[in-house]
């Protein structure tokens, strides 16, 4: 590994205008422009790391700000000094004794501790020349477990649990990893049907999708009724009887009217139902579980859980039928082995989140390692694919036959183009004054 300490960190305020054309529009966040702290680390000796997270506009600066709160705990750090105990640095960034009371790991300061670990991760693949999904994967047992902080799990899942499972999945992993390079990992489109499009819109573009091969649909529903019943019965009429739908709710209901509302669409046969209420609430989303069950619709959360406490809870409660991982919401890659891995033992499967900024380039990684690794199945499982801002990554991800087809480029496939930064930067970008001055 080569030599050199972190000597800069860079964190930027980057926005795309998707609330203009209603891109990302769903029942909860209506106008959303897509957007990242980015973050950049540097070491002195020239090489660099890219990392962010997801956010959706006004609030982005926060962020920003969290990054550089933490930026005295990077600084000055080599990248061997991180790897060789990723456990302890990983608790020295969620547990210092001042900043964990703004979460302790939740909300911007998370969001913060994602971003930077993603670039850490990120400069750590490129150091050793592979992707990260490679890298993870080339891993022995015994150091992806030094990478997971099992702190307030080790009821749900013990140290020695995980490494058990990661060695049974050695077996037969490198004709996994041949399968995944020839077929790729299974993708669900939601590009068709956001809330804000209208039917024509809708239409069309679910139309093109079916003909690029398509086989499984996001619908986003719960702000009327009768609207949600009209698309649903448009999309499921394109698309037929044997292809998955899904419908996706962003929180909007209270815990019952979930329950009267999905059985009201149950005729379309969703395969799930997202995020039906608070994202926070374990005991709610049990009991919609429970109460949907019968109808055979899952509920599927995760994009907006905390951390892996949260989900050991979702797990625990039978609460989850599929488990949404999200790169840039939890604490990076180390927090998410952790929660693949607890998904594994109770055997619910992970069908990751990956609308936004970067998400999709970002968690395909995850997923690769997933199959290869520790689930070593794909029954009930894909990504979310959405198609909007690749055209922004030095490394967009890369999609044929509907799958997610392995990025091969050393990293977290996390860089962006400097001219998409340049322009998209708020409020003093190129695109935002152009905005402004309308």
């Amino acid at each position: 590994m080569a030599s050199g300490k972190i000597c800069s960190l860079a964190a930027r305020d980057v926005r795309f205008p998707t609330s203009l054309e209603q891109h990302g529009s769903d029942a909860m966040h209506t106008d959303p422009d897509y957007s990242a702290a980015y973050v950049i680390i540097e070491t002195d000796s020239g090489l660099k790391g890219f990392g962010l997270t997801f956010t959706v506009g006004r609030g982005t600066e926060i962020v920003v700000c969290a990054v550089d709160a933490l930026r005295p705990l990077v600084l000055g750090k080599s990248l061997q000094e991180i790897t060789s105990d990723f456990r302890a640095f990983y608790r020295q960034l969620t547990s210092d004794g001042q900043m964990r009371w703004l979460g302790p790991e939740k909300g911007v300061i998370h969001l913060a501790t994602a971003a930077l670990l993603n670039a850490v991760w990120d400069l750590w693949a490129r150091t050793e020349g592979k992707p990260v999904w490679k890298l993870l994967v080339d891993m022995d047992p015994q150091q992806l477990v030094s990478c997971i902080d099992f702190r307030y799990i080790s009821d749900a899942l013990t140290e020695e649990e995980a490494l058990d499972i990661l060695q049974k999945s050695q077996k037969d992993k490198q004709q996994r990893v041949e399968q995944m390079l020839r077929e790729g990992y299974p993708a669900y489109t939601t590009s068709c049907a956001w809330l804000g499009y209208t039917d024509q819109t809708l239409t069309q573009l679910c139309s093109e999708a079916l003909a690029e091969g398509w086989s499984a649909f996001k619908v986003k529903v719960g702000a009327d009724l009768d609207d949600d019943i009209r698309r649903c019965r448009l999309i499921r009429q394109m698309i037929g009887p044997e292809k998955h739908l899904m419908i996706d709710a962003n929180q909007r209901w209270d815990v019952e009217q979930a329950v009267a509302w999905v059985t009201r669409l149950a005729e379309f046969q969703p395969l799930w139902i997202e995020e039906p209420t608070s994202p926070d609430d374990i005991l709610g989303h049990a009991h919609i579980s429970k109460a949907l069950a019968p109808l055979g619709i899952g509920v599927a959360s995760g994009e907006q859980c905390h951390n892996r406490v949260m989900f050991k809870q979702f797990l625990q409660a039978s609460a989850l039928q599929f488990v949404q991982i999200d790169s840039c919401r939890v604490g990076s890659i180390n927090e998410n082995l952790a929660i693949l891995l607890m998904a594994h033992k109770f055997n619910v499967p992970v069908c990751p989140h990956a609308g936004g900024v970067g998400l999709c380039e970002l968690v395909q990684h995850l997923i690769l390692f997933d199959y290869v690794c520790v689930s070593t199945s794909l029954d009930k499982r894909m990504c979310e694919y959405v198609d909007h801002l690749h055209e922004h990554f030095k490394n967009p991800t890369i999609i044929k036959n509907a799958h997610y087809m392995p990025p091969m480029a050393p990293g977290f496939s996390s860089e962006m183009l400097e001219s998409s930064v340049d322009k998209h930067t708020f409020p003093h970008g190129e695109v935002w004054r152009s905005i402004h001055q309308l």
